[in-house]
Order: C-alpha cells, then structure tokens, then sequence
C-alpha cells in the first residue's frame, strides 16, 4: 500500500509519500510545495498542479491529510482550510480515498504523545523510516500523517468508536 500525507499550508504545503509492506514502512519521497505570493486562486491552482505530479509520479493508494485546527486569526484558519480543500479536491479528483487526521491523532500515533513538539515528530520519522537526515518540518509532518494512516489511524478505522470521542490523541 502506498499512501501520500499531506500537510496543508497555504505557502508551504509539505507531501510525503511511505510504502507499507506488511509490518515495514519504507520512505518513498517527500517534499515541500511553495507557492509564489500572488492572487489567492493562483495559489491554491499552484497547490493542485504540484500535487496532481506527485500523484502522477508516484501513484498513490490513499491519501492522509491533516485535519484544521482553529487558529487565533479566523483569517488564516480560513486561508488554510483553502488549502486543505484545494489538497482534498486534488484527491479525489485522482480517484484517491482521503482519510482525515487531527494532528493530537498524528503525534500520537508517531511519538506516543499527542502534544509532542514539532522536532520530536521530526526526529520520529527520521527513526521510523530510517532516514539519514531530518526531513523540512512540512516534509516530516507530511510523513507522519502517512505513517498515522499506516498505523490503522489510531486503530479508529477497526474499532467501533460509537460512543467514544477522542481526548488527547486517546480514545475514551
């Protein structure tokens, strides 16, 4: 199963793409998309045309994304959740599943801890793919996304979740 994470961003959009064989992750590709400053449809058009290559290039089974959180700016939230939407509407487009993760799930699923700190997610992917050096932050997020989906989302996808809700990347 090959799976492509996303980590949406109106400026830096970071990808990663893993290989899950069994039990054995193996790191494909993963990246950055930077988008010119400019007109908003330009940017987000700038989003789906990189991505639309990646996917082209690499044929992913599924795609993992994360999820927006609120910011303090209700502009800038709004602005991400574009970019959030010009990265699903890239995958579904492609006829690829999209399955959505909170970043807490992320942490959670990567470092056992769902408020860990943006270097120890890094440093996890680093070691869980077996990488020689340490991916860009959007990269590393990306792939953690992907490694989260890897993983069963938490087990979410296999569990019956009725009556639970999630707390602190746990299900309770």
């Amino acid at each position: 199963m090959r799976i492509l994470g996303i980590d949406p961003g109106l400026r830096l959009t970071g990808f990663g793409i893993i290989d899950k064989t069994g039990g054995k992750l193996v790191y494909v590709s993963s990246g950055r998309i930077r988008t010119v400053e400019g007109e908003l449809p330009v940017r987000l058009k700038s989003i789906m045309d990189h991505l639309n290559e990646v996917i082209a290039e690499h044929k992913p089974d599924h795609v993992a994304i994360e999820q927006v959180f609120v910011n303090v700016n209700p502009k800038s939230t709004l602005m991400l959740g574009q970019a959030r939407g010009a990265a699903i509407c890239t995958a579904v487009l492609n006829n690829l599943s999209v399955a959505e993760y909170t970043a807490l799930q992320i942490k959670q699923a990567v470092v056992g801890e769902g408020h860990a700190r943006k270097e120890q997610v890094q440093e996890m992917v680093r070691r869980l793919l077996r990488l020689t050096g340490q991916p860009a932050t959007d990269a590393a997020d990306a792939l953690a996304c992907a490694i989260c989906h890897a993983h069963g989302g938490l087990g979410l996808g296999t569990l019956s979740t009725a009556g639970y809700r999630v707390k602190r990347g746990r299900l309770i």
